[in-house]
C-alpha cells in the first residue's frame, strides 16, 4: 500500500498496516492463519473478478481463477523464480510483476492448477 493510500484510512488501520509491513513472509503467513482461525474465515480464495449468484440465491462455483500476487516479501528472488515458472515469462517481466505487487500473475486458470500455483508461491500472500 502506498503512503497516500495509508493516509486515506483511519489512524488505527494505518498503524496496523505499518506493523504488518515490518513482518517477514513467515510471520505474515502465521498472522493470516491465526486470523482465519480466530474469525472462522478463509483468505485462501477471494474472488478477483465478480462471481455471480444464481436466481435461487445459491453461489455458483467458479471454473476459472486469477492468480494475484499480493506481496513478495523477503523471499523476492524465490518468488520471481516461481512467477517465471508459472507464466513462462522472462526474468525482467517476472521481476516487474513481483515489484508491482499486488499484481495479476495469471488469469483463466483452472481450480486444480490454481491450487498448485498457490502452493508454489506460498508462503507469499496470494489470492485466487
Amino acid at each position: 500500500m502506498s503512503e497516500e493510500q495509508v493516509k486515506e484510512v483511519s489512524p488505527k488501520l494505518s498503524k496496523i498496516i505499518e506493523a504488518v509491513e515490518e513482518l517477514t513472509i513467515i510471520e505474515m503467513a502465521d498472522l493470516v492463519k491465526a486470523m482465519e482461525e480466530k474469525f472462522g474465515v478463509s483468505a485462501a480464495v477471494a474472488v478477483a473478478a465478480g462471481g455471480g449468484a444464481g436466481a435461487d440465491g445459491g453461489a455458483e462455483e467458479k471454473s476459472d481463477y486469477t492468480i494475484m500476487l499480493t506481496a513478495a516479501g523477503d523471499q523476492k528472488i524465490q518468488v520471481i523464480k516461481v512467477v517465471r515458472e508459472i507464466t513462462g515469462l522472462g526474468l525482467k517481466e517476472a521481476k516487474d510483476i513481483v515489484d508491482g505487487a499486488p499484481a495479476e500473475v495469471k488469469a483463466g486458470v483452472p481450480k486444480e492448477q490454481a491450487e498448485e500455483f498457490k502452493k508454489k508461491l506460498s508462503p507469499t500472500l496470494v489470492q485466487l
